[in-house]
């Protein structure tokens, strides 16, 4: 697929797609959430092809997944490469020498300039649930601190964590117990807006004096989970003074800080982890989505002097898989290569692209965003700031409707993730889109 525009054939969707969604419906999970009709057959770089050869401009990257775009001929190749060497291994039980890389150069990417440790899983609720079981055993604390809006994932202890939507709790209760949710920093839906200094202070000054004054003896607490930016919720950026009052927090009472960055790390805002636009050190982070591209990977990084549980306190078969991690460290490559500063040159033209929607449209509420990691909110009104979850979900379709493939995030945002090698012309088709489906909606 050599044009890198999108180009329809037929009706959405085609006949072909629609026999396969016929045949999905069936034998798949209910469970899955499938926002409009697309049907994946091949991909390449930012182009994704249905059976009916309707050809789309991919926006969502599998979920900000695939950082170094569909099918990358040098992550392929690393693939290739591997799987006639060594599948699998299991590195519960036994060493082989690229899982071992893998750990040494992500040991040296996350910032602070202390020793750290890895543990490898498969996706980004198993590195949520391997910190999880990490804080309580290094602190001997039960009790967490999450965000409300936050999403960490749906097996039962990130769930607990989770507090994005209540449909995903839905039904089974009870959770894991031990969690605790304050308010995020979202500072557009702040009193403080014109002082987001303000915001930030006031959300940490809110967990001192309220949440462990009231409900939670800070000497319980184990760990802070948050995003350094929240993805689920709504792609909101929260002040520098936000990090700054969780790290004072989390010292003065002997709390573990842990930063999700399945979403938000591996280049996808213009830096390797998006807590480094703020200056914020953790002292364990967790990663997955784009850490190989594609493939089924996960990290959880701690501060080597916290990882000191003993063999056969967590394990995973498959976690650090040889195929994956080839994919993974061929994936680092092409980050620290090029592609993070591609993020951030391509995002910064996209958001200037998009930044002044909200004085042409007035169900625009919000923009914002890092690199390519940017969110777009739709209001009723923007003086009142009501959600409009419908019109979000309308411009989603549009979007399809045209070629252009994009994601809800929170209640009424759409987010924008796209791969990282986006050109300028493809972040001007998709800004240009999103413009005339705006047009249209008003």
């Amino acid at each position: 697929m050599n044009n890198d525009l999108p180009q329809l054939r037929t009706s959405l969707p085609g006949p072909k797609a629609q026999a396969i969604i016929e045949r999905d419906q069936q034998v798949i999970s209910p469970s899955y959430t499938r926002s409009y009709p697309l049907v994946a057959e091949r991909a390449e770089g930012a182009m994704v092809e249905d059976p009916d050869g309707n050809r789309f401009l991919d926006f969502a990257a599998g979920i900000a997944v695939v950082a170094t775009g569909h099918c990358h001929p040098q992550v392929v190749r690393a693939v290739q490469d591997q799987a006639s060497k060594l599948i699998h291994m299991s590195g519960t039980d036994f060493y082989y020498e690229n899982m071992v890389q893998l750990a040494e150069e992500l040991a040296r990417l996350v910032p602070g300039g202390v020793a750290r440790r890895v543990y490898f899983g498969n996706s980004g609720t198993e590195a949520i649930e391997a910190a999880i079981k990490l804080a309580r055993y290094h602190t001997g604390r039960t009790q967490f601190v999450a965000f409300t809006g936050a999403f960490h994932g749906r097996t039962m202890g990130s769930l607990a964590l989770t507090a994005s939507k209540s449909r995903q709790r839905k039904g089974f209760f009870p959770l894991m117990p031990g969690a605790h949710h304050v308010p995020y920093a979202d500072c557009y839906r702040c009193a403080y807006r014109k002082m987001p200094d303000s915001c930030a202070v006031e959300c940490v000054e809110a967990i001192e004096s309220q949440l462990f004054r009231t409900e939670l003896p800070p000497e319980d607490c184990a760990a802070i989970f948050v995003e350094p930016v929240q993805g689920e919720g709504g792609y909101l950026v929260p002040p520098r003074k936000f990090f700054d009052g969780l790290r004072r927090l989390a010292d003065d009472y002997g709390i573990l800080l842990i930063f999700d960055e399945v979403q938000s790390g591996m280049g996808r805002t213009g830096k390797m982890f998006a807590c480094e636009h703020f200056g914020a050190v953790p002292d364990v982070i967790t990663l997955a989505k784009g850490i190989a591209s594609g493939l089924p990977l996960s990290a959880t990084v701690a501060r080597a002097d916290l990882m000191a549980w003993p063999p056969g306190a967590h394990a995973s078969t498959f976690g650090g898989n040889p195929v994956a991690v080839a994919a993974a460290l061929t994936t680092i490559e092409l980050l620290k290569k090029e592609l993070i500063d591609n993020a951030a040159s391509v995002g910064a033209h996209l958001m200037a692209k998009l930044r002044d929607l909200p004085q042409r449209f007035p169900n625009v509420g919000d923009v914002r965003g890092l690199g390519l990691m940017i969110g777009i909110e739709m209001v009723k009104d923007q003086r009142t700031k009501e959600r409009a979850p419908q019109l979000r979900d309308q411009l989603v379709q549009l979007c399809f409707e045209r070629g252009l493939l994009v994601l809800g995030a929170g209640p009424n945002t759409i987010r924008l993730c796209p791969p990282l090698i986006i050109t300028k012309d493809q972040a001007d088709f998709a800004a240009d889109t999103i413009e005339d489906c705006l047009t249209k909606m008003s």
